[in-house]
């Protein structure tokens, strides 16, 4: 039996396992979900988003491990209630941070994601092996963004956008088109994380849930391009970038993922990898991308800035992303 084989049996045995357990109130035959009736979005806070205010980062951190999984630097904490965290250095921290406030408001499910200015960490090893020209000479670390570990929350595989149990729904569309709105141009299958909720579980919390992972590459030009500045969190790109590519009488499509720039050529892998996502944004029902604008339509204009308030930005960039955002989202509602 191959490897890939025995890696499904061995999610599928864990997700039965869970959810046959009392404990997660779920039935055996349930499936993960990716969407959830947000109810009244209207309400939602975007500034701290979905882990809300009592959630936020506060007090002392100490330094647990580097984490080596990514393209980013990242570290491994924890607080001093226990809480383990872990730290996102470098470009990615702001644009996850708004994107992540956003895919949760309209009902995605997304980690609990706080930007800090400055974080101390108490422990830190002399040096990291990733990162280390990010870490201030102080010793703290700047504008960086914390995830919160759940408690009881554990990661059993990933999910494709391509061949999985969703395939064709409204919420899956959705998502797709939601993904454009935010230009996230690094849609590969292993930042989609399967999660399942064990003992614990909050009440209204499915057992087990889809969820994009890695929203850092949003913001920016809609796709893989050098300089790496204008790919994520660039007003000015993603002011320049295109939305909307093409409308038909049944579909659309999406400018992002765009095609990768010429200059990525010299890593073939990287290259063609990305070059096979650009059909997530393409002929995407129009009627679910109408779906996609109607609730985010329902968002004011001052829980879009607070998104991208919550997210370190400068007033003149949260004024000039909301304006984009806005736009963009009144777009797919006229559809």
């Amino acid at each position: 039996m191959s490897v890939k084989a025995l890696t499904l049996l061995a999610v599928l045995a864990e997700l039965k396992a869970l959810t046959a357990d009392p404990a997660t109130k779920t039935s055996p035959t349930i499936r993960p979900i990716l969407w959830q009736d947000p109810t009244n979005i209207s309400s939602r806070n975007l500034f701290y988003g979905p882990g809300g205010k009592e959630h936020q980062p506060h007090g002392s951190f100490v330094f647990q491990e580097e984490d080596l999984n990514g393209t980013n630097p990242k570290i491994i904490v924890r607080d001093e209630e226990g809480s383990k965290w872990t730290v996102k250095l470098g470009s990615e921290a702001s644009p996850e941070t708004a994107a992540s406030r956003l895919v949760w408001a309209v009902g995605y499910f997304a980690n609990e994601d706080y930007f800090v200015s400055s974080l101390q960490v108490s422990g830190m090893p002399r040096r990291l092996r990733r990162g280390q020209k990010l870490i201030a000479p102080v010793g703290s670390l700047p504008r960086v963004r914390l995830k919160r570990h759940l408690e009881g929350e554990k990661r059993i595989g990933n999910w494709r956008w391509l061949e999985n149990d969703l395939s064709g729904t409204r919420e899956l569309n959705g998502l797709r088109a939601l993904m454009a709105l935010l230009n996230n141009w690094d849609l590969t299958d292993e930042n989609n994380g399967v999660y399942c909720i064990g003992r614990g579980q909050a009440p209204g919390v499915p057992g087990c849930i889809y969820m994009v992972t890695d929203l850092g590459s949003t913001f920016g030009s809609g796709g893989l391009t050098w300089p790496l500045r204008n790919a994520r969190g660039n007003l000015r790109t993603y002011r320049r970038s295109k939305f909307i590519m093409h409308t038909g009488p049944d579909d659309v499509d999406f400018h992002t993922p765009a095609r990768i720039s010429l200059f990525f050529l010299a890593t073939p892998h990287e290259y063609f990898s990305k070059l096979k996502l650009r059909w997530i944004g393409r002929s995407v029902p129009r009627d679910d991308v109408r779906w996609l604008g109607q609730l985010l339509a329902q968002l004011s204009p001052e829980q879009i800035r607070d998104a991208f308030r919550s997210a370190g930005y400068s007033p003149q960039e949260v004024e000039g992303f909301a304006v984009v955002l806005q736009g963009r989202i009144a777009e797919l509602e006229d559809l």
